[in-house]
C-alpha cells in the first residue's frame, strides 16, 4: 500500500506542472487581444505604506511596472515625473520586454509660470513610451470641494485655463490628454468642456463608476463619454443607503452592480484601440451626502428626477452584505485585502470579459 500511495504521488508531481500550465493558459486572455492594465492607485494602501516607511516603493516607475507584470496586467498608468535619460531608457525597455503598455498621469499647469514643468514631463513621458497622459482637473469631490456656486465656477474659469495651456504642449508632443470625470462635472458638463477645445490630442479617461456620485446612471455615462474616450478606469461598484445619502464603494469587478460586459462592450466598440485600465480602490466607503443642501449648492437647476432615479437605483441595487471598512482593519490585513481584491478582479476580467 506505501510504494502504491508513492507512486500515486510521484504522478501527481510530475503531473503538476501540467495541470498548472494548463489552468493558467484556461485563465489568461489571448495572445493579440487585449489585456487589463493597472492604475497606481489600485495599490493606495502599499502607497500609504511606503510612504509611512519613507521609501518610494511602487511609486517609482519602474518598480510598478515590475509588480503589475507579475500580476499578469498588459499594462500600467502611472506618474512618471520628470526622469533622466538613462532611467527613460530603461523604463521604455522594461515595458516593451514585457509586452506592456504604458499610460502616463500628470497634473496640469496651474498658471504660465508651470508649463514648463508640464512640458518636461509631456516629453519624459513620450520619450518613455507612453503615447496617453491621463490628467484631472479636480482632486477632490465636487460637493466636498466646494460650499457655494460662485466657488464652482470660479474653479471651472480656472480649470478650463489650465487645459488650454496644456493643449498646445501635448498636440506638440503629439500625445493624448486624458481627463477624467473624477466626481467634479457631470457627463454633459465634461463633454461641453471637451467640445469647446475642439482638440483631437484631448480626450476623457472614462471612470466607469465616478458620476453615480453626481446622480447619474453609470452605463449612461460610459455611452455619452466613449466617443470621447481615450483611457478607462474600469471598476466595479457596490453602493448601501445611509442617513444622509448613499454609499458608494469600489468592489472586485463581477461583485457589484454594474453590467460590466455591456459597459467593455461600449468603450470597444467605440475605440477598439483604447486600454483599459482596473482601478480597484481598497478602502472605506465614500458618503455622498444627497440629502443635505451642502451636496446641491453648486448644481443649477439640477432636476430633483435625477436624485429621485439614482436613490431607486441605490434601493434596487443595495448590497447584501455590509460595506466592508478598510480603516478598522491591521495595515497586514489591508495589504492582504488589497492584494486579494486586484487578484480576483484580474481573473474576473480574464474570464469573463476578454481582458
Amino acid at each position: 500500500m506505501a510504494l502504491n500511495r508513492r507512486r500515486w504521488l510521484a504522478a501527481c508531481a510530475a503531473g503538476l506542472p501540467a495541470l498548472v500550465d494548463h489552468f493558467a493558459r484556461a485563465a489568461a486572455p489571448a495572445e493579440d487581444g487585449p489585456r487589463l492594465g493597472m492604475v497606481l492607485y489600485s495599490f493606495s494602501v502599499r502607497l500609504a505604506a511606503d510612504r509611512k516607511a519613507n521609501t518610494l516603493g511602487i511609486s517609482d516607475p519602474l518598480t510598478f511596472v515590475e509588480h503589475c507584470h507579475e500580476r499578469g496586467a498588459g499594462g500600467v498608468q502611472v506618474p512618471i515625473g520628470v526622469r533622466d535619460p538613462a532611467y527613460i531608457a530603461k523604463l521604455r525597455e522594461k515595458v516593451a520586454a514585457y509586452g506592456m503598455y504604458l499610460e502616463g498621469s500628470v497634473r496640469l499647469p496651474q498658471n504660465r509660470a508651470d508649463v514648463e514643468r508640464f512640458t518636461t514631463e509631456v516629453r519624459t513621458a513620450r520619450e518613455s513610451g507612453a503615447t496617453v497622459l491621463r490628467t484631472v482637473s479636480l482632486s477632490g469631490r465636487r460637493y466636498e470641494t466646494f460650499a457655494t456656486a460662485a466657488a464652482f465656477r470660479e474653479w471651472a474659469d480656472r480649470a478650463w485655463q489650465a487645459l488650454t495651456l496644456a493643449e498646445p504642449v501635448v498636440a506638440r508632443q503629439d500625445m493624448v490628454l486624458a481627463v477624467e470625470n473624477h466626481k467634479d462635472r457631470r457627463t454633459e458638463e465634461l463633454v461641453g468642456l471637451l467640445k469647446r477645445l475642439d482638440s483631437r490630442h484631448v480626450g476623457a479617461c472614462v471612470d466607469t463608476g465616478n458620476n453615480l456620485s453626481l446622480l447619474e446612471e453609470p452605463l449612461e455615462v460610459v455611452e455619452a463619454l466613449a466617443p470621447w474616450a481615450r483611457s478607462v478606469h474600469l471598476m466595479d461598484m457596490a453602493v448601501a443607503e445611509y442617513a444622509e445619502g448613499f454609499l458608494l464603494a469600489e468592489v472586485p469587478l463581477g461583485d457589484g452592480f454594474l453590467d460590466l460586459k455591456k459597459v467593455v462592450g461600449t468603450l470597444q466598440r467605440a475605440r477598439p484601440e483604447i486600454h483599459l485600465n482596473l482601478e480597484m480602490i481598497t478602502r472605506d466607503p465614500l458618503k455622498v451626502p444627497c440629502l443635505t443642501p451642502r451636496y446641491w449648492a453648486t448644481f443649477d437647476n439640477l432636476p430633483g428626477c435625477y436624485l429621485a432615479q439614482t436613490l431607486a437605483l441605490v434601493r434596487k441595487q443595495a448590497s447584501a452584505r455590509p460595506l466592508a471598512r478598510i480603516s478598522e482593519l491591521p495595515r497586514e490585513r489591508q495589504l492582504a485585502l488589497e492584494e486579494e481584491n486586484i487578484r480576483r478582479s484580474v481573473a474576473y476580467a480574464r474570464r469573463h470579459l476578454g481582458l
